[in-house]
């Protein structure tokens, strides 16, 4: 996948278009890599300045972090640390 390029997910009985930093994209991430459910994303793509979390992030996009979250607990796989 291209760090740019937007792709879709379906999970739960929604549509998630996302790209790498937006909301579903960093839920997954950390939940791959094992760490805690803590709300944030990036506009300007993962690293790139700001991060947002919330109250600034809207509700729906609170939802789609925690959805991206439980899509990789459910179907994802984790990162092998050893």
């Amino acid at each position: 996948m291209m760090l740019d390029e937007e792709y879709k997910t379906e999970f739960n009985g929604k549509v998630y278009t996302h790209k790498h930093g937006s909301p579903f994209d960093r839920g997954s991430a950390d939940s791959y890599y094992g760490r805690g459910q803590v709300p944030h994303y990036y506009p300007n793509g993962t690293g790139n300045a700001p991060m947002l979390t919330p109250p600034v992030m809207t509700a729906e996009q609170v939802e789609d972090y925690m959805a991206g979250y439980a899509y990789n607990e459910q179907f994802g796989d984790k990162k092998n640390w050893g």
